[in-house]
């Protein structure tokens, strides 16, 4: 079953991309709903429906937002209305995370829109690619080699040889997208593919002590074999902005891409 999830799954999210316009930026609109959906249930204790459906309404105005304003409005908005939504849950316990869930989700998808709508393309499937070759990269490593665990009171099947083998994976499938897109200095991805597999491997920890502060196995079980949908996009949450903020801050003086 985890296999045909993900068979089917991937090649959807590719045609999405693919597509771009419309089509993608509904697949990111469904995408933060069902995201900020499972993160609630994970964090909110009480498991409030008007913490549910606060954050839901939070996240369509943080939409709106982006599609007046563009990226660093919309995080704005989402920031502040994180503080909205922490304190109609009030002391309980988990409302600081409760709140960090709409910035958190926004910053991901945000970035993911904004790679799609400026340099375009190559450069999100660069970025899928060196996130999903992490994760296949740090499971074969870590299988293979095992070693020193990463940080085993928050995923203990994690090791160090699971994160190298992970930044192996992300700087060669990141090279060779970047050689198939044409990009003006190619080698430069294997600096920064790298640097992505560490920053996903991080979003995966984060989502993982959460979890494990909330004693919840997944985030949900929305997808057959693989839990829920944080569970797949963890990583991708936190590389898609990083990548992001790279390009538009250092991408013209390296004339990497």
């Amino acid at each position: 079953m985890r296999v045909l999830s993900a068979l089917v799954l991937g090649p959807v999210v590719l045609l999405a991309v693919w597509a771009g316009g419309w089509v993608f930026r509904g697949l990111l609109a469904v995408s933060a709903l069902v995201a900020i959906g499972e993160w609630v249930l994970m964090v909110a204790s009480d498991r409030t429906p008007e913490a549910f459906w606060h954050s839901l309404l939070a996240m369509l105005v943080v939409m709106v937002v982006y599609a007046l304003g563009g990226p660093a409005a919309a995080l704005a908005v989402a920031v502040a209305l994180g503080f909205i939504v922490q304190a109609s849950a009030g002391g309980s316990t988990g409302s600081w995370l409760l709140g960090l869930g709409i910035p958190y989700v926004t910053a991901g998808v945000a970035g993911l829109a904004w790679l799609r709508e400026n340099p375009g393309l190559p450069l999100v499937i660069f970025c899928l690619f060196a996130v999903w070759a992490t994760d296949i990269g740090a499971y074969a490593a870590g299988r293979a080699i095992g070693g020193p665990k990463l940080a085993p009171r928050i995923s203990p099947k994690k090791t160090w040889a699971g994160l190298i083998g992970g930044m192996v994976a992300a700087g060669v499938f990141g090279v060779a997208v970047a050689f198939a897109a044409g990009a003006a200095q190619p080698w430069l991805a294997l600096l920064v593919a790298p640097l992505l597999a560490v920053v996903g491997q991080a979003g995966d920890l984060f989502e993982s002590w959460v979890k494990r502060r909330f004693n919840v196995k997944d985030s949900s079980n929305l997808i057959p074999g693989h839990g829920g949908l944080l569970d797949r996009i963890d990583g991708l949450l936190v590389a898609a902005p990083v990548l992001a903020v790279f390009h538009a801050t250092l991408g013209k003086s390296w004339q990497w891409w």
